[in-house]
Order: structure tokens, then C-alpha cells, then sequence
């Protein structure tokens, strides 16, 4: 099975390297030197890792054949795709790989469906579900332990309890606007009242 397991981000410096987005959780194996990726685009791989370093909170990598500012800039976007056997399990019970996550049911707690989780978004301080809810809008939920409560495989949901407005904040919105015009045609109704008994009034 193929995984998208980085993009490349622009060039830095002058010898090559490039700054690259992480989108797998296991970096250290899937971005060490040695470590041959297909591409996407295909005509820019396979790319072979030949030193990587972090740099002021980026991973910063060097690919073999490409020494200057200049091939590394072509790179730029480029998806890195790493070959993984689709039985491998992380070795820690409590992560996953994001094949096992993707087009998992989200649902809270009470059974209400939520969407379809179509992306994992890897961010430097936590990642997100990207969930498509059934309307086609989507909708980005922490992968934290305090909302997701949990992940189950055999079942193929990701259970949720979501704090207020992260799921039903256009409900929030609609539910009040609603209120608010109840209570506006509330009103008016109530000063055409007013204004028939006192045309009544001056009639008698």
C-alpha cells in the first residue's frame, strides 16, 4: 500500500535541501536516510533521502543528484509516497496510520452521525480529522484524546465528544436566528394588536 508521507515545501539554502511538510507520524522511519519514495508527480521520483536534519522546527531533507538552490526549487510541492505493507501496525496501541483512519463513520457518543473522515491533517501541534459531513460541507475535529474518545477498527467509527460549537455551530447560528425571528414577528404581531384596539377604541 502506497502513503503520502510528506510534501515538499521551497528550497533552503543553497546545497539542496528542502523544508517538507510531514504527514505521517512516524517521520524517523518512513524520512530517514536511505529511505527510497516514490513521487507525485511520478517523473520527479523516485527520490532516494540522503541526510536530514530539523531546523528551527522543520524537518529539513536532502535528496541524492539534487546539490543546488535550483533542483531543489523543482521539487517544490512534490508528494513523497512511502511503500508500507497494509498489515504493519505502529508499534505504540494507541496510534495509527492514516490509512486506518481514513473513511472511518465519526459519531458522538449518543450514536448521531457526524461524516466520513476523508483526510488527516498532520500539524505541528496536533492532528485533525478532516470529516465530511453528509451535506458535503467538512468540518475539522482535534484527534485529542479529550474529544475523540474512541477508535474502533473492527466497527470502523471514530467515536466523538465534541465540545459546544465544534460540530453544531451552524445549528447554533440557524437556531438563533430563528429565535430571533419568532421574536420579531412576535412583536409586530403584538403592535398590530395594539394598534386595532386603539382604532377601536376611537371609534366607539
Amino acid at each position: 500500500m502506497q502513503l503520502v508521507v510528506a510534501r515538499i515545501g521551497r528550497a533552503h539554502g543553497i546545497k539542496g535541501e528542502v523544508t517538507v511538510e510531514v504527514r505521517t507520524d512516524e517521520p524517523e522511519l518512513r524520512l530517514a536516510p536511505g529511505a527510497v519514495l516514490a513521487t507525485d508527480p511520478a517523473s520527479t521520483g523516485p527520490l532516494t533521502i540522503e541526510t536530514g536534519r530539523v531546523h528551527s522546527g522543520r524537518l529539513l531533507l536532502r535528496f541524492e543528484g539534487v546539490g543546488d538552490r535550483t533542483a531543489a526549487e523543482a521539487l517544490r510541492n512534490t508528494l513523497l509516497i512511502a511503500e508500507v505493507d497494509p498489515e504493519e501496525l505502529p508499534e505504540d496501541e494507541d496510534e495509527y496510520y492514516d490509512h486506518q483512519l481514513i473513511d472511518l463513520d465519526v459519531v458522538t457518543e449518543d450514536g448521531t452521525e457526524v461524516g466520513r473522515i476523508t483526510e488527516i491533517s498532520h500539524l505541528p501541534s496536533q492532528d485533525l480529522f478532516i470529516v465530511e459531513r453528509p451535506d458535503g460541507s467538512e468540518v475539522m475535529i482535534p484527534f485529542v484524546q479529550e474529544i475523540v474518545t474512541e477508535i474502533d477498527l473492527e466497527e470502523q467509527r471514530a467515536v466523538i465528544t465534541p465540545p459546544p460549537g465544534l460540530i453544531d455551530d451552524r445549528a447554533e447560528i440557524a437556531s438563533a436566528r430563528d429565535a430571533g425571528q419568532e421574536a420579531h414577528e412576535a412583536g409586530r404581531e403584538s403592535r398590530q394588536a395594539d394598534q386595532e384596539a386603539r382604532g377601536s377604541g376611537d371609534a366607539s
